[in-house]
């Protein structure tokens, strides 16, 4: 099943779905299960990490999926233990053989870790990927403003897309704006937050009564209308076919901002300030 899912038009012009489906703690067997189900209920962005260590979970999934890979878009991400040129070059490589693919649509630095302050040599290891064919487009994760700058100033190349943290508790509308006046595709990991307490939000739960829908549904809405590209994860293809069945409704204004004034200064899941935070 293909779902009506609209499409985003990244600025060197790679086209990706308005929502795509995590992968995070997918593993084994029964990733590559909740992989073939994702892609058989109409997911065609799928994100996986170097370091999620599933990256062959999802090449797996994708081949029992029988959707060519070709109509699919797969996300992967450098770890910050190999920033070093070298090491990124054979980190993406290890990907690509991880997974058992020639390329991947995407391909992201996970974390800045600017305290390394090695990222823009990463950033041109995968300008040279994507010369070589080993990947078609080059974003980054959790990235600040500054960061991005910086690697627009020393490599001529901005990002493509920033992956981020997002959701109703921590809005990122500053950064979100950012992204929009420099032509950054805004991308929310952890979309739903932590989903138990944000299902028993009265004000999202309000919303969801309104238009007959879920919780779920109303966050990703949410996320679809301002124009950033949630990656939901769950196992269960029902609440697979919940979350990507967003499209057939509207929020509108005064709903909208009853879900942004949700936000909170500090709204992160764990403190993970890209200003400071590392990740190896």
């Amino acid at each position: 099943m293909e779902k009506n899912v609209p499409e985003i038009t990244l600025h060197d012009g790679l086209t990706l779905p308005a929502i795509g489906f995590g992968t995070y703690g997918l593993n084994g067997n029964e990733g590559a299960i909740a992989v073939q189900n994702a892609i058989t209920n109409g997911y065609r962005l799928i994100d996986t990490a170097y370091n999620y260590e599933n990256e062959g979970t999802v090449g797996e999934g994708v081949r029992r999926s029988g959707v060519p890979r070709e109509k699919l878009i797969i996300t992967s991400k450098l770890p910050g233990r190999y920033h070093t040129y070298e090491k990124a070059v054979h980190a993406i490589q290890e990907s690509l053989y991880r997974a058992n693919f020639d390329y991947y649509d995407l391909y992201l630095i996970h974390w800045p870790n600017p305290k390394q302050d090695q990222y823009v040599e990463a950033w041109q290891a995968l300008i040279d990927a994507k010369k070589w064919g080993l990947i078609r487009s080059i974003g980054v994760c959790n990235f600040l403003p500054e960061h991005m700058t910086r690697l627009k100033e020393e490599t001529g190349v901005k990002p493509s897309i920033n992956q981020i943290e997002l959701h109703p508790f921590f809005n990122q509308e500053q950064q979100r704006r950012w992204h929009a006046e420099h032509n950054i595709q805004t991308e929310s990991w952890s979309p739903l937050f932590r989903a138990g307490e944000m299902l028993q939000n009265k004000t999202l739960q309000n919303i969801a009564s309104r238009h007959n829908k879920t919780v779920s549904q109303v966050i990703l809405r949410w996320h679809y209308q301002l124009g950033s590209i949630a990656i939901p994860k769950s196992a269960s293809p029902a609440r697979q076919r919940e979350n990507i069945s967003i499209f057939d409704f509207a929020l509108d204004d005064a709903e909208m901002k009853q879900i942004d004034d949700l936000t909170r200064a500090d709204g992160r899941i764990n403190s993970q300030d890209p200003a400071v935070y590392e990740e190896f």
